[in-house]
């Protein structure tokens, strides 16, 4: 029965597997883009060739939101909620205030400069809590077009790139040291992998505490998550779950790894299978998207998504340096 179930899925997860190792193979030789952008990105140029037929297309699709659900479950396991409390008050108090603000400023400018409602959304999470991951559970909550998730993760990996050269020099300039700056590249840069880049010329003192402050803003995902997605609930007048039953998923990995029972190699296993069924469903996502539309809507993107970095960054600073 459970092979019958599953046979309709297999062309989906066939297309979605070669789309996820040709990502990793690429993300190797640039690793700062990392897997779960070059797998979007090889997502949209399959999705705007004649590579894919429409029958490819809806095989994809049929396996997308399952992939994603599950990687952000197991998401959770990767946080260390001692480690993170062991920031001190001073630190998550700036980690909180900086989430809010980026989250709460971005939808406001998103306003200001006239991008999609569900576009804008998307770049405040991924701005202000985990880039693409958070992106990808967010997007399963708003009203948006899958063009809009593609151009998020994109802007993610396009001003993020730029904060890690430019977070370096402003540091040096502003006589920071290793601990102050690696406490600023984990509260303002988006992605892991540009967290770990941006804190990297400080010292390895500078990237432990960076990868610690990032991962306190990946504890805000599931309440950030769950709070939009209620408001959604409500505006739309729907029936949805209150929370969604992949983000109590999320908050029970946390406790599963909170208990400090789980091997070092499960939670390296996880921790590998959950970029690779992010990766899988971004590049699903991608696939829905044309790229002559991406584009045409790509300047007003563009200047929210640097506002927004701006914002972070400017915000991180200020509430380390006022908190910590």
């Amino acid at each position: 029965m459970a092979l019958t179930s599953a046979k309709p899925l297999l062309p989906g997860l066939a297309i979605t597997g070669l789309g996820v190792a040709a990502a990793y193979a690429l993300s190797s030789a640039w690793p700062v883009a990392g897997a779960l952008t070059v797998a979007v990105a090889l997502g949209i140029v399959a999705g705007s060739t004649p590579v894919l037929t429409d029958e490819h297309r809806a095989a994809v699709a049929r396996v997308t939101k399952r992939l994603l659900r599950a990687g952000v479950v197991l998401l959770g396991l990767q946080l260390a909620v001692p480690a993170v409390l062991a920031l001190g008050p001073g630190t998550l108090a700036a980690v909180v205030l900086t989430v809010a603000v980026t989250f709460l400023g971005t939808l406001g400018l998103g306003r200001l400069v006239r991008v999609p409602r569900g576009l804008a959304l998307l770049v405040a999470t991924g701005f202000s809590i985990c880039g693409a991951s958070a992106i990808a559970a967010m997007e399963g909550v708003v009203d948006r077009e899958d063009s809009d998730v593609a151009t998020a993760v994109a802007l993610v990996t396009c001003y993020g790139s730029l904060a890690l050269g430019v977070l370096p020099l402003l540091a040096r300039w502003l006589g920071l040291d290793a601990t102050r700056t690696g406490s600023w590249a984990g509260i303002s840069v988006h992605e892991v992998a540009q967290v770990v880049a941006a804190a990297g010329p400080a010292g390895a003192a500078a990237v432990g505490i960076a990868i610690v402050v990032k991962l306190s803003r990946v504890v805000l995902l599931a309440p950030v998550v769950a709070l939009v997605g209620a408001t959604e609930r409500t505006r739309r007048g729907g029936h949805a779950p209150l929370v969604p039953l992949f983000v109590l998923g999320f908050l029970a990995m946390v406790a599963v790894r909170g208990t400090g029972l789980v091997p070092a190699f499960v939670l390296d296993v996880a921790k590998t299978a959950s970029t690779l069924l992010l990766a899988g469903a971004l590049f699903g996502l991608g696939c829905a998207v044309r790229l002559g539309a991406l584009l045409r809507g790509g300047g007003r993107a563009l200047l929210l998504g640097l506002l927004s970095t701006l914002l972070v960054l400017a915000t991180g600073f200020a509430t380390l340096t006022v908190w910590t």
